[in-house]
């Protein structure tokens, strides 16, 4: 919702289904429990949730996902893994039941100039996972301007659908408002 002179546009609202409908229930944490999958995906039904996503390891979800899509990461939280772990990673979650990967770059890599490894990197895993809707998390408040373009640029060179911001698990911070909108 936008504020103009104290103002909200009531044109701006979402309303809570809506908000729910684009989200991804997340349930990350390293202590979860496959009791804990199973009430996030009775929540995100309740909702009316866009998808949950939870480790690799805990596909496939037990339940009936009805409407909700599954989603699960991978080199997480890290992406300080070979390619081809990570690419086998998503092939082995699309088995499980995966409809999105979100996968984490190899931000050394990007740092160090490589951004032609880091295309190569999610390339290897959109080959993996063909079908699969595909996002790259480039963990933008670790890195520059200029970092965030080459990161971008890369993943959709390489085949990604979106790229987004963070993991949520990076000590140098989260999204800021300044890095969606350089992505954008």
């Amino acid at each position: 919702m936008t504020e103009l002179n104290g103002q909200t546009n009531p044109a701006d609202q979402v309303t809570r289904a809506e908000l729910a409908s684009i989200v991804d229930h997340t349930l990350l944490k390293t202590d979860a429990t496959p009791d804990q999958v199973v009430a996030l995906l009775d929540e995100a039904k309740a909702l009316k949730a866009f998808s949950i996503c939870v480790s690799p390891n805990m596909l496939p979800v037990q339940g009936e996902a009805g409407d909700v899509k599954i989603a699960t990461v991978i080199g997480f939280p890290s992406g300080k893994h070979h390619s081809a772990i990570k690419a086998a990673e998503a092939a082995r979650a699309v088995a499980d039941g995966a409809d999105e990967l979100d996968m984490v770059i190899d931000i050394g890599m990007l740092k160090a100039g490589r951004a032609d490894l880091v295309q190569a990197d999610v390339a290897a895993v959109r080959v993996a996972a063909p079908r699969a809707l595909l996002k790259v998390i480039i963990e933008s408040a670790a890195l520059t301007d200029d970092e965030i373009v080459a990161a971008c640029e890369a993943s959709e060179a390489a085949g990604a659908d979106y790229v987004k911001t963070s993991t949520g698990f990076s000590a140098a911070g989260g999204a800021s408002t300044h890095a969606v909108a350089l992505m954008r």
